[in-house]
């Protein structure tokens, strides 16, 4: 089983590039946060909760400790400037699984640079980190997110009931999975 230490820099295209997050991103991520705040709350709770920098700041210190070892954050940078975030969160080197979880600037939005991010994700953890699984999990309704596990090839394996609780109440979330031998069979 392949273990790999964190990258700081993941190369998506020649206009995009993934960033391990660092604590100074933090300013800038709330900018976007708070610029965005309407469209990135209707599908992701903690918008609520990202009041300020120091907000941003203090998830950015959590997720870059060096005692974290669940989850690892990039910075999207798009035309050299941070478009979002996407990064793993359930980190299971034992079972060899892993989730992406991503938001992108509504500004942003069409271009690909999601699902371009996600692919180059996809690489890192298959082939540097020795994963087995990836899922992605999208609220129910949120077609645009959706889309990009779809065309990524992910299979759609159900609906997660009352997966999340967002804007005061629970909702459903979809599951997306792809494996190690679906990626393979795709490259």
């Amino acid at each position: 089983m392949k273990i790999s230490p964190h990258t700081t820099h993941i190369p998506v295209d020649t206009d995009l590039y993934l960033r391990l997050a660092t604590v100074e991103d933090a300013p800038f991520l709330y900018h976007l946060i708070d610029t965005h705040r309407a469209y990135l709350r209707e599908w992701l709770p903690f918008i609520d909760y990202s009041m300020s920098v120091l907000d941003t700041k203090a998830y950015l210190r959590a997720v870059t400790d060096s005692k974290n070892t669940s989850e690892e954050v990039y910075v999207i940078l798009y035309q050299k400037s941070i478009a979002g975030i996407i990064g793993f969160k359930g980190i299971d080197h034992v079972n060899r699984k892993i989730e992406i979880g991503y938001w992108l600037s509504g500004a942003l939005q069409g271009k690909g640079i999601m699902r371009r991010s996600c692919k180059a994700l996809l690489q890192y953890a298959f082939e540097e980190m020795g994963m087995n699984r990836i899922q992605i999990k999208v609220g129910v309704g949120n077609t645009k997110s959706s889309r990009i596990p779809q065309k990524l090839g992910f299979k759609m394996e159900g609906v997660q009931r009352d997966g999340e609780y967002l804007n005061g109440h629970f909702h459903d979330l979809e599951i997306y999975s792809l494996l190690l031998r679906e990626w393979q069979q795709q490259s």
